[in-house]
């Protein structure tokens, strides 16, 4: 009765062209598995057209800047340290009979989100906020020894990019019976790996438990071994995950124990809520706590660092015993995030990989359908060549013949995995025209001759600028098709978002 007289209130306030009160705690509830629950909370003041107070989550408190209100519309922006570098996000909400419908922006300023309605609960007042408390500061740790795994980039398939938290026991069978059926696992596409929301909650003696849509966690990797298959699962070294499941923090060991025992094979492990609780110079140590439990965890894991590349990552992701480590913000099923991310991003790293490390710019979009699939042929080329992890994240169950092609091409796939693990380099850049290079284990190269221009533009791939010098026999990857020996350069037509993608064998080898 109460709400449903404040909504009145509101509206009536807004007929007359008054803007609302809405001072006092609002709230928003989503129904996790496994009887969890988070909530997020507004603490607000109004005062005339101003609006102050605070956002409250499993992400702790954070206070709203810039509010106003403006009849039954708010606006307000969240201003986070980020690493050390100011990161802001807009809010805007609206007041209706159902209660304040608050748009939440996608994590990163990336565009999206979702509209949450909060509930008015009481008048109460928001409080000021205490100083946060003082973050764990660890002491440099000792390097991890590398594990021997992921000798070539980690292959397989991830939970996350289709289907977030409707991921489960059922759909994770399915997808490692359809990898079978159609040929990704004969392509190289082992991992079947579980993203964030499969948590549940701890028992007495503090192990984590899986929720009800992963009833045998044991019985799930049992499953997928005797299909020739691996297992991967998630975690954060934080208190919750980003999803606002249960976190490894405290528990590492007790954690990689448990991973180890169900028949784990990978974990994923991302920063999220570790912000929370760790001072973010912190984070070498944070990670090789994880990396030296799993070492001793009994049983071979490769592991994932999920640090969005912040704080030198690549850098020191390998001592900390990390066998991939992101080095972007997450990916997004478009031309403007896949190129931004694969092309722009990725300059200045290739000393960091090689055999067991390698830089992950995060996972595959291809056949998600925000794409062209000449676009989504650049996407594979471009992660090949980088030597990236190739973890298809689309439906595997039933996939289109087209996309098929471009995730089980064996050529693309052979640059991807090739043992000298030498990640490629930007060799020639001219506007939107860009020329990648990599050196093969058999003495020749792989080369990219991409368009990011918008229109279908002449681009050369000289020599030179490879490391080349005579001739070379030029065969185009994508065709199927040798091209004839070629001196000093190859040129092609190659359509807007497009690639021509070659191998050379240098005359005489």
């Amino acid at each position: 009765m109460k709400s449903f007289l404040f909504a009145i209130s509101c509206a009536l306030l807004v007929f007359a062209g008054q803007a609302a009160d809405l001072t006092g705690h609002w709230v928003a509830s989503i129904s996790l598995p496994h009887g969890q629950t988070r909530e997020t909370s507004l603490w607000l003041k109004a005062d005339g057209d101003l609006l102050t107070g605070y956002m409250s989550n499993n992400q702790g408190d954070i206070a709203i800047s810039h509010g106003k209100i403006s009849g039954n519309e708010i606006s307000f922006e969240i201003i986070r340290d980020y690493f050390g570098e100011e990161r802001k996000a807009e809010y805007t909400g609206t007041v209706t009979d159902e209660g304040l419908v608050l748009h939440m922006p996608a994590a990163g300023g990336r565009g999206g989100g979702r509209d949450l309605t909060f509930k008015h609960v009481s008048n109460e007042l928001p409080k000021p906020l205490p100083p946060p408390p003082p973050k764990i500061q660890l002491p440099p740790a000792k390097d991890v020894p590398y594990n021997g795994l992921a000798k070539t980039p980690p292959m397989g398939w991830n939970s996350w990019n289709k289907f977030r938290n409707k991921v489960s026991d059922e759909l994770v069978r399915q997808v490692a019976d359809g990898m079978i059926r159609n040929g990704m696992k004969d392509a190289g596409y082992i991992y079947v790996n579980i993203d964030d929301t499969w948590e549940g909650t701890r028992d007495e003696q503090g192990n984590i438990r899986p929720n009800e849509k992963f009833p045998d966690m044991k019985a799930l990797a049992d499953y997928l071994h005797s299909k020739g298959l691996k297992l991967g699962i998630y975690s954060s070294p934080g208190p919750k995950t980003c999803a606002g499941y249960e976190g490894s923090f405290k528990h590492e060991e007790q954690d990689a124990k448990t991973f180890a025992a169900w028949g784990v094979d990978y974990l994923k492990y991302d920063w999220c809520s570790a912000t929370q609780v760790y001072d973010y110079h912190s984070m070498p140590a944070v990670y090789a706590m994880m990396g030296e439990a799993l070492l001793h965890s009994g049983r071979p894991i490769v592991y994932s660092l999920c640090q969005y590349g912040v704080f030198h990552g690549p850098q020191w992701a390998a001592k900390a015993g990390g066998n991939l480590w992101r080095t972007t913000g997450d990916i997004s099923d478009n031309w403007n995030s896949m190129s931004h991310i694969g092309f722009d991003l990725q300059l200045d790293l290739a000393q960091y990989a090689g055999p067991g490390h390698w830089n992950d710019p995060d996972m595959l979009e291809i056949g998600n359908g925000g794409m062209t699939d000449t676009e989504y042929h650049t996407h594979m080329s471009l992660w090949s060549l980088l030597a990236a992890p190739l973890l298809a994240g689309n439906d595997l169950r039933d996939v289109p013949s087209n996309i098929l092609e471009i995730l089980t091409n064996k050529e693309v796939i052979a640059i991807d995995q090739d043992p000298l693990g030498k990640q490629a380099k930007r060799v020639a850049k001219d506007g939107d025209l860009e020329v990648w290079a990599r050196p093969l284990a058999n003495g020749g190269y792989a080369a990219g001759l991409f368009n990011r221009g918008p229109a279908t533009a002449k681009v050369t791939a000289r020599w030179s600028d490879i490391g080349l010098t005579g001739k070379a026999q030029v065969h185009d990857v994508w065709a199927h098709a040798d091209r004839g020996v070629m001196a000093d350069q190859f040129s092609a037509d190659v359509p807007s978002h497009g690639v021509v993608l070659i191998r050379l064998k240098p005359e005489g080898k």
